[in-house]
């Protein structure tokens, strides 16, 4: 079993420190970039925290879509996961069950609600409803006038960044991303993609070969990124949107090997904000999602719903550009 000493020694700070920040201490004062490697560290490390003993707790079942963490970087989920524990932990509510998929194994009459992360289909809802009725969806709103739900304004979001690029003179941009699963339909939707495509062909700037497609990983992102400076060469697009950081540090090493400067020759910015973002050459722009208010955010409304609230909510999480070295 993993423990604080050995979390405390990979993360590099004192043992006090990651006991502190693991047990949500409000009195404590760290970065926000030590908080997320120490989460981070205790993630990889498998670290299971001891569950307190608390009087009348109600339970709740933390339930991530299977298919969903194939499609989106495992780090955004994990830091919406740190975000639902901390306000578990205030609000004394004891998460009775984690796991992938809807509802394999899941039996227990005392769980009073339901946080789902990702994306279900409709039978899966079906089967996550005979569990409880109160159930908040994170990154996902399958119907509004039912459910409760947290979401990001992924449209919007992307029009921000176009904006800026725009705004500093680029107008052939590119978009390197992941697929995103609709598993209603089972397929492949690509969202993000289509509200880019869509926005710049507002702008009449929209070019079907600046649109690469593929996972959501470092690798695929190094790998499109090779595709595109094989296949356009001198034509390469003067910026680049990416799907998630991850994929933009791939990104980053493939522009490197081919000698392309950046941001002088590209600009890229990448979604997400995770802490080795500062950290790449050039540091890298990106789109930050405040992934742990979204799970604060969905206790918050398990909460409303557990004391009574009937008509369904749905938060919509704001982004912030955040402008480093990678661009203008």
């Amino acid at each position: 079993m993993t423990t604080i000493k050995e979390i405390a020694e990979k993360a590099g700070v004192s043992i006090a420190t990651v006991s502190r920040v693991l047990n949500y201490d409000p009195a404590l004062s760290v970065s926000d970039d030590t908080k997320q490697r120490i989460f981070e560290t205790a993630e990889k490390l498998s670290y299971k925290k001891k569950s307190k003993s608390k009087k009348n707790i109600a339970k709740i079942a933390l339930v991530q879509g299977d298919l969903e963490i194939e499609a989106l970087d495992v780090m955004f989920f994990m830091l919406i996961r740190f975000g639902i524990e901390n306000k578990c932990d205030q609000h004394c509510l004891q998460i009775s069950t984690l796991f992938q998929g809807h509802d394999k194994g899941m039996v227990d009459d005392q769980i009073q609600g339901i946080i789902a992360l990702g994306k279900f289909d409709d039978q899966q809802i079906i089967s996550l409803r005979k569990i409880s009725k109160n159930i908040v969806f994170v990154d996902f709103s399958p119907d509004e006038e039912k459910y409760d739900s947290v979401i990001i304004d992924y449209e919007n979001a992307i029009i921000k960044v176009l904006d800026h690029l725009i705004s500093h003179g680029h107008n052939k941009i590119g978009y390197i991303g992941g697929h995103e699963y609709e598993k209603k339909q089972g397929q492949k939707i690509n969202s993000r993609s289509k509200s880019f495509k869509k926005y710049l062909e507002e702008k009449k700037l929209f070019q079907k070969e600046n649109l690469y497609l593929s996972d959501f990983s470092a690798e695929e992102g190094f790998n499109l990124m090779k595709k595109a400076i094989k296949e356009q060469g001198e034509e390469l697009p003067t910026a680049f949107l990416v799907g998630c950081d991850t994929m933009a540090a791939g990104c980053l090493k493939a522009l490197h090997e081919a000698q392309i400067q950046v941001p002088e020759r590209v600009n890229l910015i990448g979604m997400n904000d995770f802490t080795f973002s500062k950290y790449l050459f050039p540091s890298l722009s990106t789109l930050k999602i405040y992934t742990e208010l979204m799970g604060e955010s969905a206790v918050d409304l398990l909460m409303e719903r557990l004391l009574g609230r009937k008509i369904a909510k749905k938060v919509i999480v704001p982004t912030t550009l955040k402008i480093r070295e990678s661009s203008i």
